[in-house]
């Protein structure tokens, strides 16, 4: 099992004295973003005033007005973000380097995304954006882990809008034994029959049926659901302690609707949340409690990990 970073000794060392060093960088990107806020006021305002004034009303004008005041927010807001993303990729490259693993913020959508769309435990989406790549060993198993951000395309009228679908980290570990056929964890209540009369039997993906497995854990079939090509590995699988790693995992990053992946000897997990490793602020007083939080998410990451490569019992 993977050996928990020290967060005292990384604040103590190289990433501390880092940070210290980023804080005047922070609060000069604080003082320049303030003062574009300003600037954006003063333009934006009297414009508004004089179309109320001269009666220019109409959709267009008042589209134009909006992209005039997105377009001035994101300038002003440009130092902030600037700021709050060098800090984050500074402190994630040192966790990186601590846990012995490698990290880029630029990425492209990896092997475990493609499978995840493969066996529909991704919505469907017009459009897609990756980031924080992290890779190497977990616990002396392979690990890659990057976020997705999925948006579809939604059309009112003439006007037409993206809207999130999907946000959160997919992830793969490899195993530590083969898989002889492919099972699917998901939270109950996904895939239900026509009228809502309980959950589909069967699930035919990728030229493949899946049957529902009947767990005898008590309370499991509550909180998830597996389908698999093979009952009794999949009841090998999905084990006790296994189930409380996935529900660990989902409350370290504050996060929900958790599935995981058993196929070709590697674990796939997604899990929709809005926090992942975000350790960037311009406040450096929090440096440290988001230090704390990305450790506590990677081992949570590193039990699920444990979980699945335990010895047979």
């Amino acid at each position: 099992m993977i050996e928990r970073p020290d967060v005292d000794a990384l604040m103590a060392g190289e990433l501390g004295q880092w940070l210290a060093a980023q804080g005047v960088v922070r609060e000069e990107a604080r003082r320049t973003s303030n003062a574009r806020f300003v600037k954006a006021g003063l333009i934006f305002t009297p414009l508004v005033i004089a179309v109320l004034a001269l009666g220019w009303g109409g959709q267009f004008t008042f589209f134009l007005l909006f992209v005039i005041g997105a377009g001035l927010g994101a300038w002003a807001y440009g130092p902030r973000s600037a700021a709050i993303q060098q800090t984050k990729e500074g402190i994630n490259t040192a966790l990186a380097a601590a846990l012995g693993l490698a990290y880029v913020h630029q990425t492209e959508a990896g092997a475990g995304f493609q499978r995840a769309k493969t066996y529909r435990m991704l919505p469907g989406y017009s459009r897609e954006n990756f980031e924080d790549l992290w890779h190497g060993e977990l616990g002396g198993h392979a690990f890659a882990l990057h976020e997705a951000h999925l948006e579809q395309k939604r059309s009112s009228g003439k006007n037409t809008h993206y809207v999130t679908v999907f946000r959160g980290p997919v992830m793969t570990i490899a195993a530590g034994r083969s898989f002889h056929g492919v099972t699917l964890v998901e939270r109950s209540g996904k895939h239900q029959r026509f009228g809502f009369f309980g959950e589909k039997e069967e699930l035919e993906v990728d030229g493949q049926v899946l049957a529902r497995v009947d767990m005898v854990h008590p309370g499991f079939e509550d909180q998830f659901t597996i389908y698999s090509t093979d009952q009794v590995e999949a009841r090998y699988l999905a084990h006790p302690t296994y189930v409380e790693k996935l529900i660990a995992l989902e409350s370290a990053f504050a996060g929900q609707k958790i599935r995981t992946l058993f196929k070709d000897g590697e674990l796939t997990v997604l899990l929709e949340t809005e926090n992942m490793f975000e350790s960037g602020n311009l406040d450096a007083g929090r440096d440290r409690e988001l230090v704390e939080e990305c450790v506590g998410q990677f081992m949570a990451m590193a039990e699920l990990a444990g979980a699945l490569n335990e010895a047979r019992r």
